[in-house]
């Protein structure tokens, strides 16, 4: 029996009927109400006719507000917490109603139980401090070259993007692509007990979340907690470079690693940035001493993330060859380290998210790509979810800006970025060559966007509420559309070549 019908659905989502489906209804989308359904959406925006609606409460929604509308649009089956919230008069048609104790948590349960009957489906999960949804995107562009298969839109990694992800997998899809994500001890055990993986790829281990994972331990604690569902026979794959992994990794059978470490099974042995014909930077790696490729994207880290996506990709028989061209062809997702130039500032985007590991490597990768612009300026938001380590992580970032000796202007955002200020302050930064704004305020955008001038390279990277992206917005009001950087697969040259292995 198939998993989308109404009995199957509210017995794994442990709900009890209000009201069960009829059986010959019409929608007014033209939908019969007894009509296979097709999937789970908690959001009447992208329903499509068919689908469950789930109402989820948040803090400052609740999708029962919505239910009027879902069945508006087609949906014949509703799961819902609060009985009281159908409307008095009724809905426009009669439909399946479902109430469970807690929607969230039974958007869990039919994530699980619909995992269980993905037989023929190979699923990965992505975890780690940094670099999951690009590590994601790549491993996506390598698979999807030979194989048909869903990956999590976005970032989709936390207990309602990834049960969504599942529930929206195909029965006749070759992987499933799942990110992981957390910010408290436990969050990435709840999620992996759902996904089971067959492969778990754990990209790097570093400073995120303290204030509730508490240390580098925590981190790796919480972070190796997704290898423990593993499903027999299933591979990790896993950074090298991280020792605090070590413990964690014993009892894991099937380990494949990746990194600069002598002992990584993926050994990064070289990687550079390079410019294309059309003078686009790229960055060039090479794997053991013998096999080079290159990717459109910048970030020396971003070497490390297409490691664990060509080890992903050997597991499941991609050749060298067509991962080279897979990897040559994959773009950055949104904000991270995405670049553009508009008005002829080149803007490396990296707004998405920060912590100070990461941070650092995009200050790094500042510095490298600007190597020939006027002024490399680095605009820094707070990063935010440290906790007591918030003071000296900013210090660490002003002092690998320090320690760069090429950034030339730093534009501070946030209370505290102080920290990171007064670091350059006392290393004896003139006052001129930095700026400390509170916040971005309604002109503030528009004045940062006045103080950038062509042949600028701007970094903008920032905890995901200090939104350094309107800066970007700004530039765009002040000097029109971005002029767009030219695919790297349509002016680079062979995707992998040979190379002498050292001796």
């Amino acid at each position: 029996m198939s998993f989308w019908n109404p009995d199957t659905i509210r017995a794994a989502a442990g709900g009890l009927w209000l009201a069960r489906p009829p059986v010959s209804a019409q929608s007014t989308a033209g939908v019969p109400a007894d009509a296979p359904l097709a999937g789970v959406s908690t959001d009447t925006r992208s329903l499509r006719p068919g689908q469950v609606f789930l109402a989820l409460k948040g803090e400052h929604f609740d999708g029962h507000t919505f239910l009027r509308d879902a069945v508006l649009v087609g949906s014949s089956l509703l799961i819902l917490s609060d009985a009281g919230a159908i409307p008095a008069g009724g809905l426009p048609r009669q439909v399946g109603i479902i109430k469970v104790a807690d929607t969230r948590r039974a958007l869990l349960r039919l994530a699980a139980a619909y995992r269980k009957t993905l037989e023929k489906t190979r699923v990965i999960a992505v975890a780690g401090s940094n670099g999951k949804t690009t590590t994601k995107v790549l491993i996506q562009s390598v698979l999807s070259s030979r194989f048909r298969g869903t990956t999590s839109p976005k970032s989709f990694n936390n207990d309602v993007g990834v049960p969504l992800t599942i529930l929206s997998a195909s029965p006749s899809d070759q992987y499933l692509l799942c990110e992981v994500g957390t910010n408290a001890p436990g969050e990435i055990a709840a999620l992996a007990e759902v996904i089971e993986p067959d492969v778990a790829v754990l990209t790097s281990i570093g400073r995120e979340h303290l204030e509730g994972l508490g240390s580098l331990d925590g981190v790796a604690r919480e972070e190796a907690s997704l290898l423990a569902y593993l499903r027999p026979g299933g591979t990790a794959v896993v950074t090298a470079d991280a020792p605090s992994l070590a413990e964690h990794l014993k009892v894991v059978p099937n380990l494949v690693t990746f990194g600069r470490s002598a002992h990584a099974d993926l050994r990064l042995t070289g990687v550079e940035h390079v410019r294309t014909p059309a003078g686009d930077p790229a960055l060039r790696f090479v794997v053991n001493d013998r096999q080079a490729y290159t990717i459109g994207l910048v970030g020396e880290h971003n070497a490390q993330n297409a490691l664990a996506a060509l080890a992903v990709g050997r597991r499941f028989g991609v050749t060298d060859e067509q991962a080279a061209a897979a990897l040559m062809s994959a773009a950055p997702p949104p904000m991270r380290l995405q670049r553009a130039v508009i008005g002829g500032v080149e803007i490396l985007n990296d707004a998405y998210n920060a912590n100070p590991d990461s941070t650092i490597a995009a200050i790094q990768t500042l510095a490298a790509i600007g190597a020939g612009a006027r002024r490399r300026v680095a605009i820094l938001g707070d990063m935010l979810e440290l906790g007591a380590a918030a003071p000296d992580s900013h210090r660490d970032v002003a002092q690998a800006v320090i320690d760069s000796g090429t950034i030339d202007q730093v534009i501070y955002v946030g209370h505290l970025s102080l920290y990171g200020a007064d670091r350059l302050s006392s290393a004896g930064w003139a006052d001129d060559r930095y700026t400390l704004l509170s916040d971005l305020d309604s002109d503030q955008p528009g004045m940062i966007a006045s103080r950038l001038e062509p042949g600028d390279c701007v970094l903008l990277k920032g905890s995901r509420r200090m939104r350094l992206e309107r800066i970007v917005e700004a530039l765009k009001a002040r000097h029109g559309p971005p002029t767009e950087p030219s695919p790297a697969a349509a002016v680079l040259r062979a995707p992998a070549s040979r190379v002498p292995a050292r001796n």
